[in-house]
Order: structure tokens, then C-alpha cells, then sequence
């Protein structure tokens, strides 16, 4: 049965995975709201031939029952209320909300059972992910002893909005970016924070002093796992790649590691080598996810079996948040 939906806010192109995905499942989008009309709007509506509109009442129809938004970070949890208050389910990009105040709205919003709130929490339908949590479920690894998750990004910063740069409507580096590495320690280990330390750095763009481009997080589950989570903004312009994205996990029986985005000089798909005491280094085969997050989001609307649910998204929300709570902050000799 097709379903209608809708976009409420259009500020960031992560939620081009959603449009793309509804519409490939013959699924139809009534339009995209975003006043600011912005270079992401534009860019999606001509894509996928979807009207801009100029009046939000209408995604609010009768006729639409699902509502996407890349609104700008700490707009969304409005969004979302103003969904519940309508009786739309919603779907957003990360993060949904930016401080503990957002934490606590978006629990409120969840504990009344009105609308299903989704996140594209995507790590978790990667391939190569999918198949380390295999491997470690199945014991191939031993007990997991560490993980590490490297994620350096390009910043671009002439491409990117006013909104980024400022910690209060970004939420800035922490929580925009490592919300989906604590998501991902939170499901590969089964497993909840016990605590974490660090720091979040700033090198770079005197001129925006709320921006910090790189941070470091040491994570202690309360199985004993430790983690070591890195993100930046300093993958360089002549990269191959947006960023060398790496995990490495390390069990007492083997180790695994993922380059999320291949190597330059091998090939530039995704790898995961693994080792073990019995096994050679191979290159371990990738697993495909049984449906995509759309799907996964519709099934939990109609009641079925999916990987996510609220208690992830709010386990999610509330690690970075808490992490964000007990980071060191540096600034250059320079700043």
C-alpha cells in the first residue's frame, strides 16, 4: 500500500537516504518544506522531482502519515513534538536533539506512544559492520577486549551553512558525529557506558570560536570492553575519500579491521581483514542487511521485528550528550 510523506525541514543531505529509499519502495513524497531554501532543499526536490512547498500545513494532510526532517540540529525535537501533536510518524537525520533538555522532550515524546520516532542511525546497515557484529556474535573474535572507531571528515567549510559552526543550533562535533560510534559500541557489544573521558580540540577557523574540529573519547562499557572513539574535521582535500573511516576490534581469540572506505593503493571498496589464531589474514566476506533503514523504520510503524527502536535512539542521544558533559576543551596556542 503506498504511503504518502513528507520533508519538514531540509537542511542537510543525509535525508536524501530516506526520500530515496520511501520512493524506491513505491512509496510517494507530498513535497519539502524548508524556508530557508536552502542549497539542500533545491538540490532534493530536483533529484527526485518533489515540489517545494510554501505552507507546512500540508504535510500535515490527512492523506500523509510519515515526515522526514534534516532540519537544522536543535530545531528538531520542535519538529518532532509538532509531528506528535499531528499524529505523524517522523523519521530525522543525526542527531535528534543537541542537549540534555532535547534528551528529556524526546523521552517525553516517546513515553506518551502517540508516533514512532525514527533516526538514520545508517552505520548499522553497513556491510562490513554487519559483519563484524557477526563475527563477534559468534564468537569467532573470542571475548571482545577493545574497540576502535577512527572517522575523519571533510570540512569544506565555504559549502557549509552559518548554523554549523555554532555549538548551540549544531550541537557541534561530539554529538553531531560520534552519536553513531556510540550507537554503534552500545550494539556491537550488547552492552551499556559505564564511563567515558576526553577532549574536544580546536585548530582551525579563528573566526568561528563555538567550532572544535577534532575529538577523542575513551569509553569504558560495563562489560570491560574499552573504546576509543576519534572524529575531525581535517581529512585532507586531496583525499580519495570523504574520510578513511577505520574500526579495528580486538578479542582475545582474533582481530578485525575495517576500512570503511577501501585503501587507495588496493581498491576503493569497503574491506574487512580479520585474523584470528586459527585463520590466516583473509579478507572476510561483507554481509548484506536483510532491508534498508526505511524498511526497517516502516516495520517498526506496522509492529514488526526491527533493529531499531526508541530505547536505541535515546541511548544513542543520551551517550553523546553525556559524553559531551565530561570532555576536556583545547584550543590552540593561536585561538
Amino acid at each position: 500500500m503506498k504511503t504518502m510523506f513528507g520533508i519538514l525541514g531540509c537542511e542537510h543531505s543525509h535525508i536524501g537516504i530516506f526520500v530515496g529509499e520511501m520512493l524506491q519502495l513505491g512509496h510517494e513524497c507530498v513535497g519539502i518544506y524548508e524556508p530557508s531554501r536552502s542549497k539542500v532543499a533545491l538540490a532534493l526536490a530536483e533529484k527526485f522531482q518533489i515540489p517545494l512547498l510554501s505552507d507546512k500545513r500540508a504535510l500535515f494532510a490527512p492523506h500523509v502519515s510519515i515526515i522526514g526532517s534534516s532540519a537544522i540540529n536543535n530545531e528538531k525535537i520542535e519538529i518532532i513534538e509538532e509531528c506528535e501533536a499531528n499524529g505523524k510518524h517522523i523519521m530525522v537525520d543525526k542527531p535528534a536533539v543537541t542537549d540534555r533538555s532535547g534528551c528529556e522532550r524526546l523521552q517525553a515524546v516517546i513515553e506518551r506512544g502517540g508516533i514512532q520516532i525514527g533516526m538514520l542511525l545508517t552505520e548499522r546497515f553497513q556491510p562490513a559492520i554487519l559483519a563484524l557484529k557477526s563475527l563477534i556474535d559468534s564468537g569467532r573474535l573470542g571475548k571482545v577486549i577493545s574497540i576502535e572507531i577512527r572517522k575523519p571528515h571533510l570540512l569544506k567549510a565555504a559549502d557549509r551553512p552559518q548554523w554549523f559552526f555554532t555549538k548551540s543550533q549544531s550541537g557541534g562535533i561530539l554529538i553531531d558525529l560520534l552519536i553513531h560510534d556510540l550507537d554503534l559500541l552500545h550494539w556491537l557489544t550488547g552492552d551499556t557506558i559505564a564511563r567515558t573521558s576526553g577532549y574536544m580540540a580546536k585548530h582551525v577557523l579563528t573566526d568561528k570560536p563555538e567550532f572544535y574540529d577534532a575529538v577523542l573519547l575513551q569509553v569504558l562499557m560495563r562489560n570491560h570492553v574499552a573504546a576509543h572513539l576519534y572524529a575531525d574535521w581535517h581529512t585532507p582535500e586531496k583525499s580519495w575519500t570523504w574520510g578513511d573511516g577505520r574500526i579495528f576490534a580486538t578479542g582475545t581469540e582474533g582481530t578485525a579491521e575495517l576500512r570503511l572506505n577501501g585503501d587507495p593503493f588496493v581498491k576503493r571498496e569497503t574491506l574487512l581483514l580479520l585474523t584470528t589464531n586459527s585463520e590466516e589474514p583473509a579478507q572476510a566476506p561483507l554481509q548484506q542487511p536483510e532491508w534498508t533503514i526505511t524498511e526497517d523504520f516502516l516495520r517498526r510503524i506496522a509492529g514488526l521485528s526491527s533493529c531499531i527502536d526508541h530505547q536505541d535512539i535515546v541511548a544513542a542521544s543520551q551517550a553523546a550528550v553525556d559524553a559531551e558533559e565530561t570532555v576536556g576543551l583545547i584550543r590552540s596556542a593561536h585561538h
